[in-house]
């Protein structure tokens, strides 16, 4: 009887181990990282807590959470900071977002945009701003816009700190653009003085950089647009380069 008990014990065991794996490796382009560490996950079921907004006055303007996502319905510009700053070597930021388009007061298919690695040299103290986005130039970061401008361009820039931002990548056609309603799963890597951003496991940019930035704080960017976000996650990887 008490081996029956062992055996049902370690079968129990086997199964929960089972239900808990992760994927060992994941694999993005040339890149193969074996996964070590989740550091930072928001399922944003308890609001806005781990995030700070910033957001400008104009017409009706609001970032809540709602049935398990961030909204982002805003008439102007908003940076919505995660606290957390981000400092490993290695990283993978990754979310689900969409543009929505159903009529609304701000429903404009535009400025799936996004900071990472954000430092401000002259202020200790990044979140001190409007939603404004001229208030953001001082920063040393990296930028994504996706479907800017309207949704005519998809930029990546690196601001380097003293008001100057340096523009990589400037992308028109079409496949490079925002499609309404459509729910993208967007991956920033970060890693050996690289980073990557990809789309629905396309890789869009690709940047090495001879003065990387190696830690700083992640944001969702964006003007005049109403859209959802969930599923954000943050990993810290290991591995290496093929």
């Amino acid at each position: 009887m008490p081996c029956l008990k062992l055996q049902v014990l370690f079968f129990l065991v086997f199964c929960c181990l089972l239900s808990c794996k992760v994927p060992a490796e994941i694999k993005l382009n040339d890149i193969e990282f074996e996964q070590k560490e989740l550091l930072f996950e928001d399922s944003f079921k308890n609001g806005l807590d781990k995030w700070v907004v910033e957001k400008e006055p104009v017409g009706t303007s609001e970032v809540y959470t709602k049935n398990g996502k961030m909204i982002i319905d805003v008439g102007g510009g908003s940076t919505v900071w995660f606290k957390e700053m981000i400092d490993k070597k290695n990283v993978l930021i990754q979310y689900k977002r969409r543009v929505v388009m159903k009529g609304g007061e701000n429903d404009r298919l535009s400025d799936l945009n996004q900071f990472w690695m954000a430092n401000d040299p002259h202020n200790p103290d990044i979140f001190s701003r409007s939603g404004s986005f001229a208030e953001y130039d001082p920063l040393q970061m990296y930028y994504a816009g996706i479907g800017g401008n309207r949704n005519t361009t998809t930029r990546f820039r690196k601001y380097l700190g003293n008001g100057e931002r340096e523009l990589i990548y400037d992308l028109t056609d079409k496949e490079y653009l925002l499609e309404p309603n459509k729910t993208y799963f967007i991956q920033i890597l970060v890693s050996e003085g690289i980073t990557k951003l990809f789309v629905d496991g396309t890789e869009l940019f690709s940047y090495s950089d001879t003065k990387p930035l190696t830690k700083g704080y992640f944001g969702f960017r964006t003007v005049q647009s109403h859209q959802e976000i969930d599923e954000f996650r943050v990993y810290s990887l290991h591995g290496k380069s093929n």
